[in-house]
């Protein structure tokens, strides 16, 4: 198995728009909410004012996803969009065969993903992603899941996630 990185996984083009992302936030987003806020405010009374609660909901919202989005990009290793070369290892979007059922799902990080909602994504940090990292097209590997039980994956496909 190859080793793994310490930080998230991200390509270079998800790490740019991550980066783009949290400046937008940090600047105008801030600034507006602020002004929104602010507005709210001058109306009076803030037990009744729905404005206000719903800009500082908002505002929470916003500055949870600026931590997460500072931490991530921090710590994260930055690499090239694997080769397709049949390999599993983050970036790919591999179809396993597991007791009986086929599934498809993005071995990496989230974030890599940009919001797709028809796509699992499985961190190879997570038991089914280290089972399965570093294995080729073709391999059988034993994955013990969370509850104890073992079964055993064939790997159908390992292709580059394509945005």
């Amino acid at each position: 198995m190859s080793s793994q990185p310490n930080g998230a996984w991200l390509t270079q083009d998800a790490y740019d728009r991550l980066v783009k992302e949290l400046a937008e936030l940090e600047g105008p987003a801030r600034a507006e909410i602020t002004e929104r806020i602010a507005a709210a405010r001058d109306e009076g009374d803030l037990k009744e004012n729905g404005g206000y609660h719903a800009a500082r909901e908002e505002q929470g919202k916003m500055e949870a996803r600026i931590s997460d989005l500072q931490r991530l990009l921090k710590n994260a290793v930055v690499g090239e969009a694997p080769k397709d070369d049949g390999v599993v290892e983050q970036g790919m979007v591999v179809g396993i065969t597991m007791a009986g059922k086929e599934r498809t799902f993005l071995l990496g990080n989230r974030e890599i993903a940009d919001g797709r909602d028809d796509l699992e994504v499985y961190s190879s940090e997570s038991p089914l992603g280290g089972a399965i990292h570093g294995s080729r097209v073709g391999d059988t590997v034993e994955y013990t899941a969370p509850n104890g039980k073992t079964f055993s994956i064939e790997i159908l496909s390992a292709t580059p996630y394509k945005a």
